[in-house]
């Protein structure tokens, strides 16, 4: 007997529940089964009673709450930055207007995928950094993860600089408002990306490693990437 699986995939395991690293805030994938295709839904986790129940806001479609009764089954799965995890659970109770959450029921196995130590979604998200040596340099941010970045500068900075301090603004979900992330950073690494035809300067590349992001901002990068490890892997490094 052979396995379909491609060589190198990821492999299933069993997850304990405290090894998601679920977060108050964090986005989550909500899939009902009412209809023969199963439809994908993003949602919000509010907060949970463990071994109990979990509390999710309902997901809207079309600008509504989606319909939702007592004892649907759903499955939902979600990133932890490092692992994708998914579990099956039913509906206990509804909170309607003006709530518009749900009670789930906790779930009783997890299964998961362990991937890369972190995953990295392309962006193109203007910051600045400051270190000693300068006070405040305009960069680029070309990719994000839950544990650092990698930037484009016009300037060469010194690798050999213990700290630099990177701000820059992210769209927080749902609402689409902004939120500015100011963090300590590392280098880690420093390259030259060759000038394109006709460009005068050359652009240097930095990979950095936050030292001190906040939780609320942890979260908003893991946000980031499973929505675009779900919905757009394109942008995934």
């Amino acid at each position: 007997m052979t396995s379909n699986k491609p060589p190198g995939a990821p492999k299933v395991q069993a997850f304990e529940f405290d090894s998601m690293n679920l977060q108050v805030g964090g986005r989550i994938q909500f899939i009902t089964h009412r209809t023969i295709k199963p439809i994908q839904h993003f949602s919000t986790l509010i907060g949970y009673v463990k071994d109990e129940y979990l509390i999710v806001k309902i997901p809207n479609e079309a600008g509504a709450p989606i319909a939702l009764n007592d004892g649907d089954k759903l499955t939902i799965r979600v990133f932890s930055g490092v692992t994708v995890c998914s579990f099956a659970c039913t509906v206990m109770r509804i909170f309607a207007r003006p709530l518009h959450y749900v009670h789930l029921s906790f779930p009783d196995t997890i299964q998961g995928t362990s991937l890369r130590a972190a995953m990295r979604v392309k962006v193109d998200i203007p910051a600045q950094l400051a270190s000693a040596e300068h006070p405040s340099v305009s960069v680029f941010l070309v990719n994000l993860s839950v544990s650092g970045a990698l930037i484009e500068s016009p300037r060469k900075l010194s690798p050999d600089e213990p700290s630099v301090t990177l701000s820059f603004t992210l769209i927080a979900q749902p609402g689409n408002h902004q939120v500015r992330v100011k963090t300590g950073a590392t280098i880690q690494n420093v390259n030259i990306v060759k000038p394109a035809a006709g460009a005068r300067t050359e652009v240097f590349t930095y990979g950095v490693q936050f030292t001190d992001l906040e939780p609320v901002h942890y979260t908003m990068l893991q946000n980031l990437t499973y929505e675009a490890l779900i919905a757009d892997r394109q942008k995934i490094v």
